[in-house]
């Protein structure tokens, strides 16, 4: 694949675009989480609060991304991107000059930062709609590849705070929420042609079948574990190593980044090995890597130890996508939003799991253990869907699986 045809067979300027706005919506969807163990003093926030705050936005995500998705298909791919990037940057706008004063604000800011993180529903179809079949593998990547945007929030939040305050960085959030929403509007395109609308009662429908209960178990854990770890990192390096915020932070975009970049290479390796075959593959590794980094006392060692458990869950998050069509090809569309919230709910697991264990044991051991668990659980999930899956709609799939 190369540049020349992803000009000449879609519309690359609606391509990029819907980069930059995944992009710059994912680094303000988990901009709490970079900030929380900035903001949480300020608050007078416990532990269990702190992690309630920096969760908020991505169970708020997670339910605001099936929102979006009916949305599109109603008022259109393009204005509901505008809408949403408009109400999140008034969102934004807000805090920085009036500040949060109190946990409530800071929840209430959760729920309008989530809108961001629900960018996934149209900023991947739109671009996606434009390019035929045998290319949606990478213009899907190339605009879901937006997701280290939470990257740049570890690296830049703690230093724009070091100078100017945490509150600053909100105004600040604005300059790239701003040039990628002026980009947006100029450039991108509504997707030709008919699309069937979704509605609330195709979800429902779907939810009937035992499949789409398990992609949805797989994908909590799998995203859940990525965005949960992706939020928590800054705070965690903090409380247990006494770090910095620049230094957490630092540590945090590392082990963040090879989570992020891990999605692509999971699914090549899935249609390689085959993607139930590669889904145990990572769990498995998620969940030894976890363990190690709940035992870990010596700042590296637990670093490296949560380095490999971020890459491994989303390797485990592309393994997941490439199984998903192959069962529900006529229904990826909404299997994409019901699975994406189930990932969100994951998110928001994980950073009350750890938030709950360091209030009441004062440890992050027990949480760490206890969704070291859910990778556990679904290693026994896929030992007991394998075989059915394999000689029903696997056998006649386009794909190893």
């Amino acid at each position: 694949m190369n540049w020349r045809e992803i000009r000449s067979n879609g519309h690359w300027p609606t391509l990029a675009t819907s980069f930059l706005y995944f992009d710059v919506s994912f680094m303000v969807w988990t901009i709490l989480g970079a900030l929380g163990s900035l903001i949480a003093p300020a608050l007078g926030l416990n532990a269990q609060q702190k992690f309630l705050m920096v969760s908020t936005p991505i169970l708020a995500g997670a339910f605001l991304r099936i929102v979006l998705s009916l949305l599109v298909d109603r008022i259109g791919m393009k204005t509901t991107g505008i809408g949403a990037q408009v109400v999140v940057m008034i969102g934004l706008a807000i805090a920085w000059q009036a500040g949060l004063s109190s946990l409530n604000q800071a929840l209430l800011l959760g729920l309008v930062l989530g809108l961001a993180g629900a960018s996934f529903a149209v900023a991947l179809p739109q671009s996606g709609r434009w390019y035929p079949p045998h290319m949606q593998g990478v213009v899907l990547g190339l605009a879901g590849a937006g997701n280290v945007g939470v990257v740049i929030d570890h690296l830049l939040a703690p230093r724009i705070a070091a100078v100017w305050g945490w509150q600053a960085v909100f105004g600040a959030a604005l300059l790239p929420l701003m040039l990628a929403f002026v980009l947006y509007v100029i450039f991108s395109k509504e997707p030709p042609g008919q699309f069937k609308k979704k509605k609330l009662s195709d979800y429902l429908s779907l939810l009937r079948e035992r499949d789409a209960h398990w992609f949805c178990f797989f994908y909590t854990i799998s995203f859940g574990g990525f965005v949960g770890l992706a939020t928590a990192f800054a705070i965690y390096f903090r409380d247990e190593f006494g770090l910095g915020a620049v230094h957490a932070g630092e540590i945090a975009a590392f082990c963040t980044l090879v989570g992020a970049l891990g999605r692509p290479t999971g699914g090549a390796l899935a249609d390689r090995l085959g993607g139930i075959r590669a889904l145990g593959m990572f769990f498995s590794i998620a969940l030894l890597a976890l363990v190690a980094a709940a035992f870990s006392h010596n700042l590296w060692a637990c670093g490296a130890a949560f380095f490999v458990a971020s890459g491994a869950f989303g390797m485990c998050n592309g393994s997941v996508f490439q199984l998903l069509p192959q069962r529900f090809a006529k229904d990826i569309s909404v299997m994409t939003g019901l699975v994406g919230c189930g990932g969100g709910i994951g998110g928001f697991i994980l950073g009350m799991l750890f938030g709950a264990s360091k209030e009441h044991t004062g440890s992050y051991v027990t949480g760490i253990l206890l969704f070291a668990g859910l990778s556990l659980a679904a290693l026994a999930g896929l030992y007991l869907v394998k075989k059915r899956w394999r000689t029903t709609w696997g056998a006649t799939a386009q794909a190893r699986i």
